[in-house]
């Protein structure tokens, strides 16, 4: 493999590389390179070892936008999940309108800090533009492994920093007053659900009365539900591996479930649908079938306000859910099953900073282990002395 320069004109290089393609034929790859003659031999002989080394890339045009519907079309639909890319696609779009027409071989590391800086002047909330920062880095990750560009130039851009934010999580006399104040009220079944199970919201909404045993005490969490523009309401495979799981529920939220089924029923069969099967939604619609969960995002906040409550998310009452069972002296592991969490690396990621009073445990431990020695040990060395 070698390499040759021609000036095109005065401080204007073409940097020829001679190399071979896979079936073993000629190939050329042209450069354009600015500066002296000297610099241009230099940078001739970089681009000649980048090539026998394997990381040189054939030179392109094409723009970071052509580049990131590639990346959406190829990548994106056939690797995350629809919300997931419909996500994506809202995220890039900020990317697209800054940054759209820059060469995606020429885009810089201070190019991507600069529409950081933008967007956040812009108002844009830091974590999202955090958000915005980790789908360029794995689009430009993708363009390194098919060879689109040399280096990944997000791994030199930090985002914004996220302030860390303490979950919203309710006392448990709190939690019981939030169900009084909507026991009557559609949420409360679904409110009172999640705080015995620690289930997503998606996981609840898909829950099918053929996933409960009441008999049991058990729900199984098999599926999830997603909502998109693209394809409305769709089930899916839980959001993890391990969300796959059983949930024993306290007897209480069982004796709600046995009176929401009978009312169900009566609903159904007053309005001459016929009694429920087995694979109809626990939470249903007066057709029977799954509620959106966009429309209860929407309308959550609006009765949270109504009843007085207005700091309390769907996603608070997982969080109460984990930090009731943390308090309790429970096992991370069972913690971390019960959530659906791929390990306990990630409970402890989420909730460590929860789990409190272990150290004056372990202090205890120890006294009752070596604590009486070392009194009786001190004891007989006072008498040595005298």
């Amino acid at each position: 493999m070698k390499g040759h320069i021609r000036e095109r004109s005065p401080g204007h290089f073409a940097i020829v590389i001679d190399a071979k393609d896979a079936a073993g034929g000629r190939k050329r790859r042209w450069h354009s390179f600015a500066g002296t003659k000297r610099q241009a031999q230099v940078e001739c002989a970089r681009l000649v070892s980048e090539a026998q080394n394997g990381g040189s890339v054939d030179p392109s045009r094409e723009t970071l936008a052509g580049f990131l519907d590639r990346f959406i079309r190829d990548w994106v639909a056939v690797n995350v999940s629809a919300r997931t890319a419909e996500r994506y696609r809202q995220l890039l779009n900020h990317v697209r309108r800054h940054l759209g027409e820059r060469p995606l071989q020429k885009l810089r590391s201070d190019e991507l800090a600069g529409l950081y800086a933008t967007l956040a002047r812009s108002g844009m909330a830091l974590r999202t533009i955090s958000h915005v920062h980790s789908v360029v880095f794995q689009a430009l990750r993708q363009a390194k492994a098919w060879k689109l560009v040399r280096d990944n130039v997000a791994e030199q851009v930090k985002p914004p920093r996220v302030p860390e934010q303490e979950l919203p999580i309710l006392q448990p006399d709190q939690a019981r007053q939030l169900l009084e104040a909507l026991r009557g009220h559609p949420f409360y079944l679904l409110t009172s659900l999640a705080l015995a199970s620690g289930a997503r919201r998606n996981e609840l909404l898909a829950l099918r009365w053929c996933d409960v045993d009441l008999d049991a005490g058990r729900l199984r969490v098999e599926q999830a539900l997603e909502e998109t523009q693209a394809h409305g309401i769709r089930v899916k495979a839980p959001k993890t591996r391990n969300g796959r799981r059983t949930i024993a529920l306290p007897a209480s939220t069982v004796a709600e479930l046995r009176v929401h089924w009978r009312e169900q029923q009566e609903q159904r069969l007053a309005a001459g649908l016929g009694k429920a099967p087995e694979a109809s939604p626990v939470f249903a619609d007066l057709d029977g079938r799954f509620l959106s969960p966009n429309v209860l995002t929407k309308k959550w906040p609006r009765v949270m306000a109504a009843i007085g409550c207005p700091e309390i998310t769907l996603h608070s009452l997982r969080h109460t859910h984990a930090s009731m069972l943390i308090a309790s002296g429970m096992d991370v592991l069972t913690i971390s099953r019960r959530l659906g969490h791929g390990s306990p690396t990630i409970t402890l990621k989420v909730y460590g900073h929860l789990i409190a009073g272990t150290d004056d445990r372990a202090a205890q431990i120890m006294e009752r282990a070596f604590g009486s020695n070392s009194v009786a040990n001190s004891d007989k060395t006072a008498e040595i002395s005298r």
